[in-house]
Parts: structure tokens; C-alpha cells; sequence
């Protein structure tokens, strides 16, 4: 879906668009399109960067 989810690496901060009540969230992993991020509020998932263009957190403080 987004070109931005290719950047992303470990140690990378992100928000998922769709839930913001999810928190900041670290990647893990990004390997063929499926990204691991561990979130704040939420735990860790793995998403679909096919399916969501997550945003990337240039300063999380």
C-alpha cells in the first residue's frame, strides 16, 4: 500500500492509522511485506504492509 513501509527497520517507531488508541509501536522485523511491530498498548502484531501504509515516528518523546 505504501512505499514508506519498505523503510522501515528494526528499532523504527510507528502508529497504525486506523488505531491510534494502539500507541507508539517499535518495528521488530520487516520481511516480504509483513512487518512485526511491538505496541505500547496493544501487544506485538504483525501487519500487512500490503494492506496498511503504517507512519513512520521520527521522535517519539
Amino acid at each position: 500500500m505504501s512505499d514508506l513501509n519498505a523503510i522501515l527497520a528494526p528499532g523504527m517507531f510507528v502508529r497504525h492509522p486506523n488505531h491510534p488508541e494502539w500507541g507508539l509501536g517499535q518495528v521488530q522485523s520487516n520481511i516480504g511485506g509483513k512487518i512485526t511491530v511491538n505496541f505500547r498498548d496493544q501487544g506485538k502484531l504483525v501487519i500487512d504492509g500490503s494492506r496498511v501504509a503504517l507512519s513512520p515516528v521520527f521522535d517519539p518523546s
